[in-house]
């Protein structure tokens, strides 16, 4: 358990990079920033793939596809979606959306399950919803008339991320649950190709020159294509494959609170100034939010585990 937490953060730090790496990279596009992220997290897969214990060795055709989808659609769809909310809504409202998550999974599975009555539900809710659109209203006023439409846009392009990043969490929350689960390691590589193949078919958008390529701005954008690449994508993923392995899906989601708190405190630090009045009182409903959720659902689930541990304790010939 513990090791699946700690994983699991690093995870987040990791993918907090995404909300400020598309800006840190002008004047390269997204596009050249997403086929060079992930064109190296598919090279590095393929270069490990070389020694025996990297290889997927075994693995079904169905898994095959299935985590080569994950990093295609998954990975890069996600990225663009993130790095074009962060261009067009800057700092504040990109992480905010994605940090929904744990709450949209909580109401998946309320929904499926009953796990909690839905009247308890909504102070939470409202809570979270209150803090999104208020950091949403500031920067659309801030923008003045001339910017909302771009605010409007990166908001409706986290919400793509947000989807996206739902469907990818409980696809490979079920992968690493079932009982044939791929080793995390073998699992990553997979995911690795997918998203490098993925990101092949943005290459004919991508705004590489021979002036471009022997610019200034090459090396920084060249680091930061490795840092994401290894630490933001392959380092990344392999935490959180740990992490979905060790611990329930309502749990890991959870987790995910704390990419919201890295993103905005990178993204904070990359425009070099304190939080205003709304994004702080917006940051803090939200979680305050969140972590109100989360109580509410753990408590039923542990009430509910408690009987299950006493019979099998009781019964260690079963287990």
């Amino acid at each position: 358990m513990l090791i699946g937490i700690l994983a699991g953060l690093a995870t987040c730090a990791l993918w907090g990079l995404t909300f400020i790496a598309p800006r840190i990279v002008d004047p390269f596009s997204t596009w050249d920033l997403t086929v060079a992220r992930y064109g190296i997290f598919g090279l590095v897969s393929v270069l490990l793939m070389l020694h025996p214990r990297f290889r997927p060795r075994g693995l079904s055709v169905r898994l095959w596809l299935i985590g080569l989808l994950l990093g295609g659609a998954g990975y890069v769809g996600y990225f663009v979606a993130v790095a074009f909310a962060v261009r067009l809504a800057g700092a504040a409202v990109p992480p905010l959306v994605i940090g929904t998550m744990p709450v949209l999974l909580a109401l998946i599975a309320n929904w499926r399950d009953r796990s909690v009555p839905w009247r308890a539900l909504a102070p939470p809710l409202v809570l979270i919803t209150a803090g999104v659109a208020i950091v949403n209203l500031s920067v659309i006023e801030a923008a003045g008339p001339e910017g909302r439409g771009s605010v409007l846009l990166g908001v409706l392009a986290a919400t793509a991320g947000l989807a996206i990043w739902i469907v990818y969490g409980l696809a490979n929350a079920a992968v690493m649950h079932a009982p044939d689960a791929p080793d995390g390691v073998h699992w990553t590589g997979v995911q690795g190709i997918g998203a490098a193949i993925g990101s092949m078919a943005l290459l004919p958008l991508t705004s590489f020159s021979a002036q471009a390529v022997a610019g200034a701005e090459m090396p920084n954008f060249l680091g930061w294509a490795l840092v994401m690449g290894i630490a933001g994508s392959w380092i990344a993923t392999f935490c959180w494959v740990v992490a979905s392995g060790r611990l329930p899906l309502a749990l890991a989601a959870q987790l995910i609170v704390a990419e919201t708190v890295f993103g905005l405190a990178y993204g904070f630090l990359f425009e070099a100034r304190w939080p205003q009045a709304a994004e702080w009182i917006g940051a803090v409903l939200q979680l305050v939010g969140v972590a109100a959720a989360v109580a509410l659902f753990s408590t039923p689930q542990a009430e509910k585990a408690e009987p299950e541990n006493e019979k099998a304790g009781a019964n260690p010939g079963l287990s």
